[in-house]
């Protein structure tokens, strides 16, 4: 069972504001993103949230859009500042002045991956700690190349999505000739195979 984060003497506030960072392509943001945001407040005093800008990845949504997405969630709270980046995450990291880097874990199987990255970033920033999080229940399910795959062929994500990030896959598959079954033309719906 993992707990709620203890953090080591090298990042506690004793040493000034503790500074967290949350890093993720956020290519959308999704409750369980947000999920993480909040509780991630609860033992840091300012959080940013970095939206990577990474040149071998085709995202849906620009940098520019994800931002936006996360700007509406947060609506200004001062503690939670929204930034892009390229490159090392342990330079950003560095010269945003974090202590935290806050890392979700979905299941087992995203352990093993986000270990070594842990342990690249600790190589090269040793002053930056790694916080494993696990998401609440109710969210432990969402990520958003699911959302995506799910928004791309007409299916409801209301409830994975913020409002207005729902309206904007809505519009944006649309716009790539995909959405609801009923608008597929006949020769385009999908076809059962008899049993």
């Amino acid at each position: 069972m993992i707990l709620d984060p203890v953090l080591p003497a090298s990042a506690t506030r004793a040493s000034g504001p503790l500074v967290a960072l949350y890093a993720g392509s956020f290519d959308p943001i999704t409750h369980g993103h947000e999920d993480l945001i909040k509780r991630t407040l609860t033992f840091a005093d300012h959080l940013i949230v970095a939206v990577a800008n990474n040149m071998n990845k085709q995202p849906l949504f620009s940098v520019d859009e994800r931002i936006a997405f996360i700007r509406e969630f947060t609506n200004d709270d001062p503690r939670i500042e929204v930034r892009s980046f390229k490159g090392l995450l342990v330079e950003f990291a560095r010269a945003a002045g974090a202590r935290v880097n806050v890392r979700g874990l979905r299941a087992v199987s995203d352990f093993e991956y986000e270990f070594q990255i842990a342990l690249m970033n600790r190589h090269l920033y040793p002053d930056l700690e790694t916080v494993f999080m696990t998401p609440s229940l109710d969210t432990t399910y969402i990520s958003s190349s699911m959302v995506r795959e799910v928004a791309k062929f007409g299916g409801d994500v209301t409830g994975l999505v913020h409002p207005m990030v729902a309206d904007a896959l809505v519009r944006r598959y649309r716009e790539q000739g995909f959405g609801r079954p009923a608008e597929y033309g006949a020769t385009d719906a999908p076809t059962e195979r008899a049993p």
